[in-house]
């Protein structure tokens, strides 16, 4: 099997758009972990996409901005913090994608659509982001629902915009789409959007049971790589067979 390369931009246009978003103020936090420790996490017909013989846990803490159909943004509702716990799959057709093993939303009823609608898994949680005026960017969640209490609470200060991206830094962060469940069968979902705009943070602060709970207790305390980046406009298109 070829696996499609890593690139700035997306792998495959989106013909139509479902569903448009921006991500904004995003903070990546990762670990490295044995891909046998992946594989069981993962949907049928998915196997743990590697980097130089490793694969990793990401963290991603951000603002989801605008969220709904393209020139549609639900007002209010569309807006929200947002942190997930993905893993790093690749498919049949080798297109690398990610794999969610939670999503916690700073709003109840986008937490409900995407549970029931979308089918990840998302839960409800009260979240707060805030920049500091010395660019310190803070965030703290709490989850509510299903279950309670799993905290995440995680401050970064982003350095000097980073020009060209290490080869790690790509993988983890140049991903066009995501793996997951619907109707019984692994599906892809792609995404197009600009090159990330990166920098390397300084990890100010962390204290989390979010890769833990997902299932991924080996992972060390200190994340492998800290990345940061102002943001993207996201379009997501149709669900592909994986």
């Amino acid at each position: 099997m070829d696996f499609e390369p890593v690139t700035a931009t997306a792998a495959r246009p989106v013909p139509f758009a479902l569903l448009a978003q921006e991500w904004r103020d995003v903070t990546f936090l990762h670990w490295a972990v044995a891909p046998d420790a992946v594989a069981p996490l993962l949907p049928p017909g998915l196997r743990p996409d590697q980097h130089e013989g490793r694969t990793y846990v990401g963290l991603v803490a951000f603002r989801m901005v605008r969220v709904g159909p393209p020139r549609l943004p639900v007002p209010y509702l569309g807006t929200f913090a947002e942190t997930n716990i993905r893993v790093y799959s690749v498919d049949r057709h080798g297109r690398r994608g990610v794999v969610f093993l939670s999503l916690d939303a700073g709003r109840l009823l986008p937490a409900l659509v995407g549970r029931y609608v979308t089918r990840l898994p998302y839960r409800w949680a009260a979240m707060r982001l805030r920049r500091e005026p010395d660019g310190t960017v803070r965030y703290l969640s709490r989850t509510r629902w299903p279950g309670r209490g799993t905290v995440d609470r995680l401050a970064v200060r982003p350095g000097e915009p980073i020009g060209t991206p290490t080869a790690t830094e790509a993988f983890l962060t140049a991903r066009w789409g995501l793996h997951t469940r619907i109707a019984g069968r692994t599906r892809y979902l792609p995404n197009v959007h600009e090159s990330w705009p990166l920098r390397r943070a300084e990890l100010l602060d962390h204290d989390s049971g979010l890769v833990a709970a997902g299932g991924l207790a080996e992972a060390g305390a200190e994340p492998v790589s800290v990345l940061f980046s102002r943001g993207v406009s996201v379009r997501f298109g149709p669900p592909l067979r994986a």
